[in-house]
């Protein structure tokens, strides 16, 4: 954390010249819309297959733990969000703004980057899952990872996209359509596996049999399919310049969360009513389909299949907007190309959005040649924005310490507020294990090309000797993740 003052600190987050600054977006997002941006984030494909994750490594005692420390520890989170969003307001594009403020521009530059990764790498997950439903009417697609699949996927990205180029705000509201839509199946499921909920499958062999390991080991094997599932909340906080109102950033963020936490956890829940854990950790994903066919029949399990497509849909097009966005705010502050920065005559993050998507691309390509699973590339992607979610909750705690922009009493609130959503950030990075952490490193290193070209532009050194401390870590890190692929002792 760095040591410098208060004035330091505000001085390095305010955006620096910014050459060719981009226009005032002529439609502002209000509340509503800002929620469902945060809802149409969280909910994609995750929960669609949360009941077989969760069950995969734990007992129905362990996941009751894992989602009490999780909807605790997200809480915190989410509330930390709110109190940055009112104590430093002029600081747009939290992820990225916030870490920077807390140990300047590299520091910042890598929160950014890591969150844009996770973004795109979630969005390919969202692009196999979707043609992977697809497949149980459609065989040729398979498991969404066949040469029909991906061409399939290869077309919805590049049309979405060319939709996305029309307006953030047209995208805005076709998401919080979508995001309606595809909250009516969720509610649907639990109402109809309520109704089917047997008490004595639920509470047999409760903590789990001796193949899972410990309570312990159960409960962390839960923390990344969790995550992974809360990613987004967040969303309001990305697109922070964007909202009408700035108290709207905060209420979005914790009515959004709040909705997600009941669906999700009802969805995990009710699903070890109807199938004992080991039956449950056997299904085929989308396990929701399992669970509902079997309480009503097979009309359930299409109702499931046709509820994943529209929702991964609608979580696809919320990920395309936060991940250009995650660079072209950066852009203007000076650590991302002056190029990321610039806006169609739509107002849209054009530059930014081409790049993002070029990814997808590209790593759909990939996914013909590496088999990888949807759960490897949710787990990658989950391990890519723990950082970024460690450096918001570090910021918070510094500011609530020093009692930056708000009364005593609101301060003294908010320190063991910061502090524990500190801890349970930490606690992440250490459930998430070794493996995704060195893997995390192996795509953070690249970013530095990005940050030394914006560096070059602005004609400043590139980095501080606290940075190259950073950039050293991390190139060892990345090194030691390197020399295990090519000897096969590591791989998604």
């Amino acid at each position: 954390m760095s040591g410098t003052d208060a004035k330091e600190v505000t001085a390095r987050a305010a955006p620096k010249d910014l050459t060719q600054p981009a226009a005032e977006p002529v439609h502002k997002l209000g509340l509503n819309l800002l929620v469902a941006l945060v809802v149409g984030s969280i909910i994609g494909s995750g929960i669609f297959g949360l009941p077989q994750n969760m069950a995969a490594g734990a007992g129905a005692g362990a996941i009751l733990i894992g989602w009490t420390i999780t909807g605790i520890g997200m809480l915190l989170l989410v509330r930390v969000y709110q109190m940055l969003s009112m104590r430093k307001p002029e600081l747009d594009n939290g992820v990225y703004a916030y870490a920077r403020a807390l140990s300047g521009e590299y520091v910042g530059f890598n929160s950014a980057w890591g969150y844009w990764v996770s973004a795109w790498i979630g969005n390919v997950g969202y692009l196999v899952a979707a043609f992977g439903a697809l497949g149980y009417f459609f065989p040729v697609f398979g498991t969404g990872n066949s040469p029909a699949a991906i061409a399939g996927a290869s077309v919805v990205l590049w049309v979405i996209h060319l939709l996305v180029l029309r307006g953030i705000q047209g995208a805005a509201v076709l998401n919080a359509v979508v995001t309606l839509a595809k909250i009516v199946p969720l509610l649907l499921f639990i109402a109809l596996v309520a109704m089917a909920f047997k008490v004595e499958t639920f509470s047999l062999n409760f903590w789990g049999d001796a193949s899972l390991g410990s309570v312990l080991d159960q409960v962390k094997s839960t923390m990344l399919v969790t995550v992974w599932v809360f990613i987004g909340i967040e969303g309001a906080s990305v697109y922070s310049a964007r909202a009408r109102k700035r108290e709207d950033v905060g209420r979005a963020t914790v009515i959004g969360f709040l909705i997600c936490l009941l669906l999700l956890m009802s969805v995990s829940l009710l699903s070890l009513g109807v199938f004992n854990q080991p039956t449950l950790a056997g299904l085929k994903n989308p396990s929701m389909a399992g669970v509902l066919e079997d309480a009503v029949g097979t009309w359930g399990a299409v109702l499931i299949y046709v509820g994943l497509i529209v929702s991964v849909g609608g979580g696809f097009l919320a990920w395309m907007l936060l991940a250009a966005e995650s660079l072209f705010t950066p852009a203007g502050g000076g650590v991302m190309p002056k190029w990321l920065g610039q806006t169609n005559d739509k107002h849209v993050p054009a530059n930014a959005l081409w790049l993002t998507n070029g990814m997808v691309q590209l790593f759909l390509i990939l996914t013909l040649f590496s088999k990888a699973s949807y759960l490897a590339l949710i787990s990658l992607s989950t391990a890519m924005i723990l950082l970024p979610y460690l450096f918001s909750a570090a910021y918070g705690l510094l500011l609530a310490w020093r009692g930056e922009g708000v009364k005593a009493a609101i301060q003294r609130a908010d320190v063991p507020i910061a502090a524990l959503a500190t801890v349970y950030c930490l606690w992440l990075l250490y459930a998430a294990g070794f493996k995704y952490l060195l893997l995390s490193a192996l795509l953070y290193v690249p970013g530095v090309v990005l940050y030394a070209w914006a560096k070059r532009q602005r004609q400043e050194r590139v980095f501080t000797p606290w940075e190259w401390a950073i950039l050293a870590t991390l190139v060892v890190l990345a090194g030691v993740a390197a020399t295990l692929l090519i000897m096969g002792r590591l791989g998604l």
